[in-house]
């Protein structure tokens, strides 16, 4: 599946894509304080996003529709990472972490990098050399694991 820089008219399947798989993030099955969280991934925030220097998207599609993405910000910080349900497990995310991390070394990351991860990606992480940093958090409604990859270690 080839993988190419986002644009902003991919906001809202990226919107839609992040909702659909949010589930888990929550504490609450009510999604009681999660506002934050879930105004920050609208398509009026994607949009921003997309159309900010500050960050790096790119999509991978499948007969037009979007079966996921990568965003990173200021070139560093793992942003996003979300695969379709129907591409889960077939090294999508391997994929879009390659894209996304070499394109991020050319433009100068010294190999450097932070995640947020859902409690649930933590193992693709790991796979992908990211370590636990410190203790998992919970604000926005969301729980979430820090985690870093530094150059010299597994992945990067």
């Amino acid at each position: 599946m080839r993988v190419e820089a986002a644009t902003v008219s991919d906001a809202e399947a990226i919107s839609a894509l992040i909702v659909e798989l949010s589930e888990p993030f929550f504490l609450s099955p009510s999604r009681e304080g999660a506002q934050p969280f879930l105004a920050s991934v609208s398509a009026e925030a994607e949009r921003g996003y997309l159309s900010s220097a500050s960050f790096s998207y790119y999509v991978a599609k499948s007969g037009g529709s979007l079966a996921g993405f990568i965003a990173l910000r200021d070139n560093s910080h793992l942003f996003h990472l979300f695969v379709a349900k129907a591409f889960q497990g077939k090294h999508l995310a391997s994929q879009l972490w390659g894209v996304a991390k070499t394109e991020a070394l050319r433009d100068g990351n010294p190999g450097e990098f932070t995640v947020n991860s859902s409690l649930s990606a933590v193992p693709v992480y790991e796979r992908f050399g990211f370590v636990r940093q410190g203790e998992v958090q919970r604000m926005h409604g969301i729980s979430f694991q820090p985690m870093s990859l530094r150059s010299g270690q597994n992945g990067a």
